[in-house]
């Protein structure tokens, strides 16, 4: 029997086991969904306390459901490790990890090289072997192929198969988990895209197979970039649309009575998360080496980039309106968590407000009830306060930087001497003039 068709009747089965490198907000709620299906999944973390966390049944993501991680674990389907030479048991190696933007907007190899290199010096051969981590096009065939092969002395395509299959997870997305979000499929070869269809067949309700590594790669771009556009030209918009005393919120709402082309998007401080302000940069970089400027995106992320600076000067026209400095004033920011009733404050734009904010010498206060504490880009480590009506009403300026559902709007909006809007969150109270200075 063919290393290929092996393979197949080891998915087939449920006898093949798969290898998850990386336990983030990808990979372990990835790990759990082929573990509930009766898959053994050996997942591969460098951090201890989340490796312990797991082999405890012990959830740390909040998509996962905690008695779903717990079973799985109990049922020995799911472990963790650190051990790299573990790879040596796994048919199938998927490979989740972090890939950032170094402080010139270009791309973090080193993780998804790492994992390379491990899974190189120690697969077997006939081992299927998938990137899901967001990077620019022709990373899995000019970058991976090249390490996995020189690593392992073996031939990609005879000794093992290569793929791209981009997560597409949304954090606190209630409707979209891993399962039942549509997953693109693009392998090297017939025999790579059958069995990646077929491994990713067991875990995902449904897929969409494309021709090659680099199409896949170029479907995660373009879905972010387009958002990352979108998003950009509103929040510009809502700038202009304040200094022409125009409610945007009023126009998007207006605009999304049209049946046809118009999709709604919101301004906000700015762009957080793990993709939308990262993958766009990734193909902007790879366009540099075909002497092709994205001038579109290159503006949409300087817009971007200058948010949480326009919102520090909100907030300072605000503040002036009420006879009061930057300096020396008590700001209260409500929600460092990227979007709504999440506990990720990655790429963060409310850290950055902060940020501005305390460079002006104010006081800056921030309050998540899913966040208790925060390191921001600097290094610096901010704690949470209580949000009691004492905390409220002492602050100068309460800032809305996310719309958690949790906050009671009217009682804040209520003690607070005065209020920034930047989610539109207060939509039907009434208040009395200049109090509530909205995007």
């Amino acid at each position: 029997m063919s290393r290929h068709a092996e393979l197949l009747k080891k998915i087939d089965d449920n006898s093949v086991i798969v290898g998850v490198i990386g336990l983030g907000y990808v990979g372990l709620p990835l790990a759990v969904a082929f573990a509930k299906k009766g898959i053994k999944v050996i997942g591969f973390e460098k951090s201890q306390k989340k490796i312990d966390l797991v082999n405890t049944g012990k959830n740390y993501i909040g998509d996962i459901v905690d008695e779903e991680l717990a079973r799985v674990v109990k049922d020995q389907y799911l472990s963790a490790t650190s051990d790299v030479s573990s790879i040596r048991e796994c048919d199938a190696v998927i490979i989740c990890v972090p890939t950032p933007l170094d402080r010139f907007k270009k791309p973090d190899m080193s993780y998804i090289e790492s994992a390379c290199i491990d899974i190189g010096r120690n697969m077997k051969p006939g081992t299927f072997v998938s990137l899901e981590s967001t990077t620019y096009p022709t990373t899995t065939e000019e970058f991976m192929k090249p390490i996995l092969e020189r690593e392992s002395g073996l031939k990609e395509g005879e000794d093992f198969w290569l793929c791209f299959s981009p997560e597409r997870v949304d954090p606190g997305n209630k409707d979209y988990k891993t399962e039942n979000t549509p997953k693109i499929v693009g392998a090297f070869g017939e025999e790579a895209q059958e069995i990646a269809m077929a491994l990713y067949g067991k875990a995902i309700q449904k897929l969409y197979p494309v021709s090659s590594p680099r199409a896949a790669e170029m479907v995660k771009i373009l879905e972010n970039t387009y958002r990352l556009v979108n998003i950009s030209l509103i929040n510009e918009l809502a700038l202009l649309a304040g200094k022409m005393q125009i409610n945007i919120w009023e126009v998007i709402e207006a605009a999304k009575s049209k049946p046809y082309g118009f999709q709604a998007f919101y301004p906000g401080p700015g762009i957080g998360g793990h993709c939308i302000p990262l993958d766009p940069f990734y193909l902007e970089y790879i366009a540099k080496g075909f002497n092709f400027d994205l001038t579109m995106i290159d503006t949409a992320g300087r817009i971007n980039t200058l948010m949480p600076h326009r919102m520090m000067n909100k907030i300072a026209y605000a503040l002036n309106r009420h006879g009061k400095p930057m300096n020396g004033s008590t700001i209260l920011f409500l929600g460092v968590a990227y979007k709504a009733d999440i506990d990720d404050a990655r790429e963060s734009p409310a850290l950055r407000v902060m940020e501005e904010c305390e460079r002006k010498r104010a006081k800056v206060l921030y309050h998540d009830p899913y966040i208790p504490e925060v390191i921001d880009d600097n290094g610096k480590k901010w704690v949470a306060v209580p949000l009691n009506d004492e905390i409220i009403s002492h602050a100068d300026c309460v800032v809305f930087t996310t719309a958690h559902s949790c906050f009671d709007i009217e009682r804040i909006v209520k003690k607070a001497h005065l209020v920034v809007d930047m989610k539109n969150v207060v939509k039907h109270i009434h208040i009395e003039n200049e109090k509530v200075f909205k995007l």
